[in-house]
């Protein structure tokens, strides 16, 4: 279900971009997801009407590190609906990792503004979505391996003021290789609280440095507009105080 005002919008319902979450428990499941790091490429880039895609491992605590969790993966993709974009993350590898998993979720998004490039590609369409819904925020980085320790000591003082801000309704730090690939995706209410958050603090910091220390050999930032979920993260859906809020 769209949970938005989602009415058949025009543009927001060309692209989609699903990103899916998975948690698994046991030694033997979370084998199987390191595993899949590898073995899930080949069934991903066979999956019909999928575009770009991305598989990703997770940090320790809530992603903000360079020590891999091994309990925590996630799958980007690109879809040309929201009908698609539904019926391919709940079938094939999606299934697979669904069955697996000790608990999944999964946001569709649509993009309202990107930047940048990722592995030299430029993965997201940019339309204009409805202007009542939440926002989440992407940003993807390849760190220069002489900058590498610099930059994960700034990520705690960056993550640690996040999880304090009451407007972030969900962040999480993952990456497709340690220490030289990281990807920092949130939920915001709006645009005020996300950037609020962006221009302020160790945040702000960080971004000055990037600019004048030249951190990132390839850097991408969007913004999406929040279209519907499925599944839940600790039990229940992280969209559920946004909807409460707005309700």
């Amino acid at each position: 279900m769209c949970q938005y005002d989602c009415k058949s919008q025009g543009p927001f319902v060309t692209q989609i971009v699903s990103i899916s979450f998975y948690r698994f428990a046991g030694s033997a499941a979370r084998f199987w997801a390191l595993s899949m790091m590898a073995f899930a490429r080949l069934p991903l880039s066979r999956t019909p009407d999928i575009g770009f895609w991305k598989l990703c491992g997770s940090g320790t605590g809530e992603g903000f590190t360079p020590v891999p969790n091994t309990a925590v993966y996630a799958i980007l993709a690109v879809w040309p609906d929201a009908e698609t974009a539904r019926a391919r993350t709940q079938a094939g590898i999606f299934a697979r990792y669904q069955a697996k998993a000790q608990e999944n979720w999964t946001v569709f998004l649509q993009t309202q503004s990107v930047r940048g490039a990722w592995s030299g590609r430029e993965p997201f369409v940019a339309h204009e979505g409805p202007g009542n819904a939440p926002l989440a925020a992407l940003t993807r980085a390849t760190i220069k391996p002489r900058i590498a320790t610099r930059f994960w000591r700034r990520v705690p003082n960056i993550s640690e003021v996040i999880g304090k801000d009451p407007n972030v309704a969900f962040k999480i730090g993952i990456g497709e290789l340690p220490m030289l690939h990281q990807v920092t995706f949130s939920i915001w209410p709006n645009q005020k609280s996300m950037d609020d958050f962006a221009r302020t603090g160790p945040h702000a910091a960080a971004i000055r440095a990037v600019r004048q220390e030249g951190w990132f050999s390839e850097e991408l930032y969007a913004r999406f507009a929040v279209h519907s979920d499925r599944g839940t993260w600790n039990g229940v859906s992280p969209l559920a105080k946004l909807k409460l809020e707005a309700a």
